[in-house]
Order: C-alpha cells, then sequence, then structure tokens
C-alpha cells in the first residue's frame, strides 16, 4: 500500500514540474505588469491565469486596490476575450486594469501607417488658394506660390521655391522636416510648433530644411545637416 502511494506522489509532482507558466507577474512601482504567453490558446492561458492569481491575495499594503497593466505579445484578442480577460483578473483579487496592450495592430492602424510611409510625388505649382495635402512624406516638382499651402503627415521635400505655408507631421511627427531648393515661407509647422517667419534668408544656392530640436524649438539649418540629425530619412538598405 505504501509503495504504491509513493508512485503515485512521484507521478504527480513529475505531472506539476512539467506543466507550462502561462503567466509572468512583476511588480512596478505604479502596481502589476502581467506578461502572458501568446503562443498558447486561450483556454489553457485563461487557466493559467486562474492558477497564478489563486497563489496569493495582492494587497499594497494599506487595503486598497493595485492598478495592473496586462500585456498581451503578439495575442490578438476579440472584446469578448478582453472582457473576460478583465473579469478573470478583477473577480477574486484586489485588483483593478489600468491599461491591455497588445503588440498586435488592426487592419485599419497597418493602412494608416503605410500611408504615413509612402512617398507622394507631385509636379505643379501650388497657387494661392490651393491646398496640396498628403497622409505620408510630400515631394513636390514645383513651386509654393505666396497664398498657396502643402500640408503633410510625414515630411516636405520641395525641388523649388517655397513662398506660402509647409506644415509637416500634422499627425504628430515631430521628427517631420520641411526642405526647399529656395526656402522663403511665409508660415512654417511641424506638429504644433509654428515659425511665422524663418531666422533669416538664405542668400546663394545651398537648400535648407526646418526642423525641431530636442527642445522642440525650431531650426532652420543647410540641407545637409538632415544626414546627421535625421539618419531615418535613408530607407537604402545598407545605407550610403
Amino acid at each position: 500500500m505504501s509503495r504504491c502511494r509513493k508512485e503515485y506522489d512521484v507521478e504527480v509532482n513529475t505531472v506539476k514540474t512539467q506543466k507550462q507558466q502561462y503567466v509572468t507577474i512583476k511588480g512596478t512601482k505604479n502596481g502589476l505588469t502581467l506578461h502572458l504567453d501568446d503562443t498558447c490558446s486561450f483556454e489553457e492561458l485563461l487557466y493559467g491565469l486562474q492558477d497564478m492569481l489563486s497563489l496569493e491575495h495582492y494587497m499594497d499594503g494599506k487595503g486598497q486596490k493595485i492598478s495592473v497593466l496586462v500585456k498581451l505579445g503578439h495575442r490578438f484578442v476579440t472584446e469578448e476575450q478582453e472582457q473576460i480577460l478583465t473579469d478573470v483578473i478583477t473577480e477574486k483579487q484586489n485588483l483593478f486594469i489600468h491599461s491591455i496592450e497588445s503588440e498586435v495592430i488592426t487592419k485599419d492602424e497597418a493602412n494608416r501607417l503605410k500611408a504615413e510611409s509612402e512617398i507622394i510625388s507631385v509636379a505643379k505649382i501650388v497657387r494661392s488658394g490651393q491646398v496640396l495635402e498628403t497622409e505620408g512624406d510630400l515631394l513636390l516638382i514645383g513651386d509654393v506660390n505666396p497664398g498657396g499651402m502643402v500640408k503633410a503627415g510625414g515630411n516636405i521635400f520641395i525641388l523649388g521655391s517655397l513662398r506660402g505655408i509647409a506644415h509637416a507631421g500634422f499627425n504628430g511627427n515631430k521628427r517631420a522636416v520641411i526642405a526647399a531648393s529656395d526656402m522663403r515661407p511665409t508660415q512654417l509647422r511641424i506638429n504644433h510648433v509654428l515659425n511665422r517667419s524663418p531666422d533669416h534668408i538664405q542668400e546663394g544656392n545651398d537648400m535648407e530644411c526646418a526642423y525641431l530640436d530636442e527642445n522642440e524649438n525650431m531650426v532652420i539649418d543647410r540641407l545637409q545637416q538632415l544626414a546627421h540629425l535625421r539618419p531615418s530619412l535613408t530607407r537604402l538598405e545598407g545605407g550610403m
């Protein structure tokens, strides 16, 4: 009888040892971070989450609820599954969900990122009263006359004279730049930073660019500086 019981105990311990951990909990100064396995099934994840949360009663020492950040990794969850996870985490514990983060993006987000990374080239003159706008980078082969406006979610490159208004990074891109063969704008804007008139007007043939420095001040400099300030502009594999 004792021999059978001993063999049974060994078998149970072996199963427990081989049991995979689907949830990792880390404490931070802001609360807890739950890293959820993104390779197992959703049902396995729920069992693992319930087991992990049942091991200990989480308290902050003052009897208050603890903030939880849930990281899904590359797992996509539906609204229903997200609600199930929320219920499991908050049901029997002194916890509340601060946010749920996933590295998976939606189709709409993917299309937006694709649009923002595209370079749209246009050959025309933007005349007074006209507005030329694109979600990504804009390459204009032509002039922007006074009263004309060009807008881009990304960068603006003008092979011609900029004498009107240029607004780059209107989607919140602080790294966007504006470059022109002849930089004489009535207004420059990058993200939310506005510069109604440049600090100087370049005398000569050097192309100029405008960008935001680390303090979000607009700077106008020689175009050659961009290679050092914005190395990400070089998209050729391997660089130059």
